[in-house]
């Protein structure tokens, strides 16, 4: 990985609405390379499912609830680190790109509700990754992929479930259950066999454990 240090700050998190995106941003946050994630506010479905995922699948990701934005915003500067508010009507991403990847510590914010204009105040760098509507999951995984250019899809996260590359099947390694590919510590799809515990997916495959319906699987 990249010497850049990255969290997120999630704000405007409203738990009747936002739960799913809210999990997204943190799952998004995780797999591409940021170490914690700030929920200003608390949520204890998205809590659960992210702590869920960090101790099936590995790594030392953080969740910190009850966060202040303003707070962490003005202590993180302070601190030296900079502050990237993710926002189509932000400068394009492809031009401050280089000048962010100069600090070595930077918190993404991602905002729900109307972002406060204070945020963009406190901001070092407003980005727009593009400038049409879409969705602040993707801007965020778009962001977090150039920070550390693509070399956060190779990082291991140790502990937890590996998925095995495969261009046809679903392989899995359980090394927390001290299982080897010969000991039979892989998902073996064709065969039938699935550990205990696991659930039937929509195509009748083995989903994974820990993996909430259309949230850790794609085909």
């Amino acid at each position: 990985m990249p010497p850049v240090r990255a969290v997120v700050l999630r704000l405007g998190h409203r738990p009747e609405r936002d739960k799913r995106v809210t999990t997204h941003v943190g799952l998004v946050a995780r797999a591409f390379g940021a170490e914690e994630m700030l929920l200003c506010g608390r949520d204890a479905h998205v809590e659960e499912s992210l702590d869920d995922v960090a101790m099936r699948w590995g790594g030392d990701f953080r969740l910190t609830v009850d966060a202040s934005w303003k707070g962490e915003m003005v202590r993180w500067k302070e601190r030296g680190g900079g502050v990237v508010h993710l926002t189509m009507y932000g400068s394009n991403l492809p031009d401050v790109i280089d000048e962010i990847r100069r600090s070595k510590e930077i918190m993404v914010v991602v905002g729900a509700e109307k972002v406060p204009a204070e945020v963009y105040e406190l901001a070092d760098w407003n980005v727009a990754v593009g400038n049409q509507p879409h969705s602040e999951v993707a801007a965020l995984a778009v962001f977090l992929d150039r920070l550390f250019q693509g070399e956060e899809l190779v990082r291991e996260f140790e502990g937890g479930l590996k998925i095995v590359p495969s261009p046809r099947g679903k392989e899995v390694l359980y090394p927390e259950n001290g299982l080897d590919e010969e000991e039979g510590g892989r998902d073996k799809e064709e065969g039938g066999d699935k550990e205990k515990g696991e659930e039937e997916d929509g195509d009748g495959g083995g989903a994974l454990p820990g993996a909430e319906a259309g949230l850790l699987l794609w085909r």
